[in-house]
């Protein structure tokens, strides 16, 4: 199962004015706006019922990669992910770990497929 999905946009803040307006029949919201750290463009999180799912980003380009983030069953099924994708000649993007500033018990991997896309495995379970 998709757990998320992500873009960059070439106008952070249009973009995020036009998912506002065209998403609101669909029940969809701005749920979270996020940085990785102070240095990074900011990331819209969409969604309903409180979950961001549809994410846009504001890296400035057109030429980044796709995000897509599976839904892994247990912390040890992400580690699993890892590993087998780093063997299958996937390049790390962010090892296995917490990333707090989503949630706390938000726990993912992240491997850059052979085109260049980040791909993660993320569990939501606690421990």
């Amino acid at each position: 199962m998709i757990d998320h999905i992500g873009f960059p946009v070439s106008d952070y803040e249009r973009a995020k004015a036009f998912y506002r307006a065209a998403l609101a029949p669909l029940d969809y919201v701005l749920v979270l706006e996020v940085r990785q750290s102070e240095n990074d463009a900011p990331a819209a999180g969409f969604g309903a019922n409180g979950k961001p799912d549809f994410w846009i980003g504001g890296e400035g380009g057109l030429d980044k990669p796709l995000h897509v983030a599976i839904v892994a069953k247990s912390r040890a099924a992400v580690d699993a992910f890892y590993h087998a994708a780093i063997t299958a000649g996937g390049r790390d993007n962010g090892a296995p770990g917490i990333r707090a500033h989503y949630h706390p018990d938000y726990y993912g991997a992240f491997v850059l497929d052979p085109d260049g896309h980040n791909i993660e495995a993320v569990c939501h379970a606690p421990t």
